[in-house]
């Protein structure tokens, strides 16, 4: 077992799927590595952008030819995964495949065909860890998805690590979450301790482990709203457009598109004239959220109080202490369009929505015009312009309406409250915190808030050798009651850790968090050893060059007169930059065996890859990383989101969001050629040998580097 454990989840959301690995220190390792204060944190799991590869469309369209899923679907995933994680270790790699939305959508039986086509061809293709379909490739309620999603969000925000420095008030820790994609929308949240115990029956129970081995617990609410998604709701209100009466027989007028665009009942842009009913935009926004408002179910039966949206239960939201996070489409509806034409002025949820109501009151031609000259920025297509409208107002009616979230800004004066907003926000997010309601987040320490990520700390928490004897399981379960406790699906393995064949870069990185964590002068060291690696890497020909090029810096700078000392510093040493040392001859100068037979082998690496959206229905690269402590927010509460100064106004994007070579080589890539005495006579036929060649020497450069 290597020093890394590997894990691979594919994200099958109904737009696409994308495949995310992550890695983490083996539990051993990282008990061996851990000081007091990481022994009673989680496991550390670390991705990069090029881990996370998405495909198009999404798993349900092969709902009717599941046969097809494997081969053109699946396959350029399980490759992608392929090229990431070490051949070595495919085989302790655990893959998951796990459905929303889309899938949850198809009727049952071709549920449990599509599925069982997947995890056949994923045992046929490739050699990662599927023991149980059952549990590696299901469809995963919207309660489940948004329990990971809180995981995933809380776990970056550091509320489970540092619960100290994320005190709410009530003795609450944690945040809740708010996700919202193409066809649901889910909540996750710890209720305060009144409603925790009042409502005891309706939360979940969340076990974890540190790295000491100790179990922590919470208690959490999580419901999801199917239909709820920006595409599904946007279905549903056109249906509601069509229930009413309309002024011709193949126009209906809505108050959610821009004024003058015209676009059939499935939005495709009509030009034209059209015998088919299409849909005549108005441009009135205020009249679009009116419009939309009835889409929430405010006035469907509750059976259990309260109840939010569409007559479903959720324990009392407690706002002083329930601080919550939106991902996905609360991410991306306010930053299409928004964050170019706005990036530098003052933001509140009041000047939010004046843009919006500004932007959707201008006319269609003029809207494309700025598209097309990139006004709102090169990722702002007319696609994008034409919806933002309606998502807008469907967002805003969901948080404030819906959920309830204070309109900061509207609701309550920043005077009265006491503190600067955005202040406050800026102090908190150094320690990845916030005091606020709401607030719109893409990526923390430049790792996107994606649920697959809780469900991965789940896993690699299930991993851990727990402290006590009666060993109680890691997963999620009723709190109360009778019901199914869902295991992590992983267990202590006491399996030794080895090496991995680690990249030197992969080595210098570690390096790096070591050094930074530490003093200046661990960081210069960190400096050296980076220049000392690259400077090793180096082909032999250019490190003559540097060698010449340094040497002749100090010829020139002796004194005229002085003796040359030979053999004395740094530079001197002819074998270390691979020049002639005098006592050997150089052989071998032409002929087949030539001087590159010795050079180290060079490993090719791409960055090609394409950034993943958060969820369904919601699009690509839409941002660049959040990287903490710089967290990227958008404050949705803020009556002064930015100070004004300098500093902010030199950081900040869009709505309040401050933006944060060699090779990979593995040391198996490196490799010195060398050949048998009797190859070396066959090739250099009449050419002096010595003992002494270097050619019967072994490389310096295959002794293995250090772990650090």
């Amino acid at each position: 077992m290597g020093k890394w454990r590997w894990g691979v989840i594919l994200d099958a959301g109904s737009s696409g799927t994308r495949v995310h690995v992550y890695k983490w220190l083996n539990p051993a390792k990282a008990r061996e590595d851990a000081d007091s204060e990481h022994m009673h944190r989680l496991p550390k799991l670390k991705t990069k952008p090029e881990y996370t590869y998405k495909i198009r469309p999404g798993v349900s369209t092969f709902g009717d030819n599941p046969a097809d899923v494997g081969p053109e679907h699946l396959q350029e995933l399980l490759d992608h995964a392929l090229d990431i994680v070490p051949a070595s270790q495919v085989k302790d790699t655990p893959i998951f495949l796990m459905a929303t939305a889309g899938v949850r959508l198809l009727e049952p039986y071709k549920q449990k065909a599509l599925l069982s086509e997947i995890c056949s061809y994923a045992q046929k293709h490739s050699d990662f860890s599927l023991p149980d379909c059952d549990l590696h490739i299901q469809v995963i309620p919207g309660d489940t998805e948004g329990l990971y999603g809180w995981i995933a969000a809380n776990y970056l925000l550091g509320g489970f690590d540092n619960p100290q420095a994320h005190q709410h008030g009530k003795g609450h820790h944690t945040y809740g979450f708010l996700d919202m994609g193409g066809a649901s929308a889910q909540i996750a949240f710890a209720p305060n301790s009144t409603e925790a115990e009042k409502h005891a029956n309706d939360l979940k129970l969340l076990r974890m482990r540190t790295i000491n081995g100790d179990d922590v617990e919470y208690k959490v609410f999580t419901t999801t709203w199917l239909g709820f998604g920006v595409n599904q709701a946007r279905e549903r209100y056109v249906q509601s457009l069509l229930a009413e009466h309309y002024t011709t027989p193949h126009e209906l007028l809505d108050p959610c598109l821009p004024t003058g665009l015209r676009t059939t009942l499935t939005g495709e842009v009509v030009e034209d004239e059209s015998p088919d009913t299409t849909i005549v935009g108005l441009g009135q926004f205020d009249n679009c959220m009116a419009k939309a408002y009835p889409l929430l179910g405010k006035d469907a039966p509750c059976e259990d109080e309260p109840c939010l949206l569409h007559g479903q239960h959720v324990p009392a939201i407690d706002f002083e202490v329930n601080h919550f996070v939106g991902v996905s489409e609360y991410w991306h509806t306010t930053h299409e369009v928004f964050e170019m034409s706005h990036k530098d002025k003052a933001y509140d949820w009041a000047t939010y929505q004046k843009m919006v109501k500004d932007f959707c009151s201008e006319g269609w031609d003029d809207i494309k015009a700025n598209v097309a000259a990139k006004k709102w920025g090169k990722k702002v297509d007319e696609k994008t312009a034409q919806e933002v409208c309606f998502k807008a107002a469907w967002l805003i009616d969901v948080l404030h309406d819906g959920i309830g979230i204070p309109r900061v800004g509207i609701e309550k004066n920043p005077a009265e409250i006491g503190y600067n907003l955005t202040k406050e926000v800026a102090a908190h997010a150094k320690d990845k915190g916030f005091l606020d309601p709401f607030q719109a987040v893409n990526k923390i320490d430049d790792i996107e808030v994606s649920w697959t990520l809780g469900k991965m700390v789940l896993y690699a928490a299930g991993q851990i050798q727990p402290s006590a004897s009666e060993v109680l399981p890691v997963g999620f379960g009723p709190n109360l009651g009778p019901g199914v406790f869902q295991e992590a699906g992983s267990n202590y393995d006491p399996v030794p850790f080895g090496d991995d064949d680690e990249s030197w870069s992969e080595v210098a990185e570690d390096m790096a968090e070591k050094a930074h964590s530490r003093s200046t002068p661990g960081f210069l060291l960190f400096m050296l050893t980076i220049i000392f690696l690259f400077y090793i890497f180096r082909k032999r020909e250019r490190r003559l060059r540097l060698y010449r090029g340094i040497n002749a810096t100090f010829r020139r700078s002796r004194r005229p007169g002085s003796p040359r000392k030979a053999n004395r510093g740094f530079f001197s040493s002819g074998k270390f930059f691979g020049r002639s040392s005098g006592n050997y001859e150089r052989v071998l100068e032409d002929g087949t065996l030539q001087a590159q037979d010795f050079e180290l082998a060079e490993a090719d690496s791409s960055d090609d890859n394409e950034h993943s959206d958060s969820s369904e229905g919601s699009r690509i690269g839409r941002t660049s990383g959040l990287a903490t402590p710089k967290m990227n927010v958008v404050n949705f509460d803020s009556a002064n989101y930015f100070d004004g100064s300098s500093q902010m106004a030199a950081q900040s994007v869009g709505l309040g969001l401050h933006h944060g070579g060699l090779s990979a080589m593995d040391r198996s890539g490196l490799f010195v050629r060398t050949e048998s005495r009797e190859r070396l006579q066959m090739l250099g036929a009449g050419r002096r040998s010595r003992a002494g060649s270097p050619t019967r020497m072994k490389s310096p450069l295959m002794t293995p580097l250090e772990e650090v």
